[in-house]
């Protein structure tokens, strides 16, 4: 009888039915290669021998960046590499350089947000290679609630979103959204 009456406890509180995280499939890792530019990533783009168009460039909502004598370049879902090759194709067409050397770095990375059982919710800076651990020590660490051996991460890919269960060591990419849940016991 007790044991019915303590089953019957469990399933209410919903102790009995498996975490939201154990239902979703694994988050997948990014894919093998160069970083991939997005909205909100900042760039330095240095043009020898046209200094006016030498700066620093935040990727707007529509994926490009605005070069003074260039115009519009689209640097939404490229490589750095494929952002330089399309400044030079830019600069040849409009005939600026006769010789066009393009360099690009990434200055600040889109940030990630953190939400759920740590001690400071909200969002950070990206910092290359870190992983759901990291994000969560950036964050303030573990409230004394929280489920620590898993979380899930929601992230835009291919132009949709995806939602996929992460392990601590799980990478994070620019743009995440990171959940950590409440653990019961």
């Amino acid at each position: 009888m007790i044991r019915h009456l303590l089953l019957a406890f469990l399933l209410v509180l919903g102790l009995g039915q498996p975490a939201l995280a154990a239902k979703l499939p694994p988050i997948t890792d990014a894919a093998a290669g160069p970083y991939r530019l997005g909205t909100g990533d900042e760039v330095r783009v240095t043009i020898f021998s046209l200094d006016a168009a030498n700066n620093s460039y935040a990727i707007g909502d529509d994926g490009t960046i605005s070069i003074p004598l260039v115009g519009l370049v689209g640097a939404s879902g490229k490589s750095i590499g494929e952002l330089e090759t399309a400044i030079v194709t830019a600069l040849r067409e409009k005939d600026l350089v006769r010789q066009p050397s393009v360099s690009v770095q990434v200055t600040k990375y889109r940030p990630f947000f953190i939400l759920g059982e740590v001690q400071k919710p909200g969002q950070y800076p990206y910092v290359p290679g870190m992983s759901v651990l990291t994000a969560v020590s950036i964050a303030g660490g573990f409230t004394f609630r929280a489920k620590t051996d898993s979380a899930v991460i929601v992230r835009g890919q291919d132009n949709k979103m995806a939602k996929g269960k992460a392990t601590p060591e799980t990478r994070v990419q620019p743009g995440d959204t990171i959940s950590i849940a409440e653990g019961w016991f």
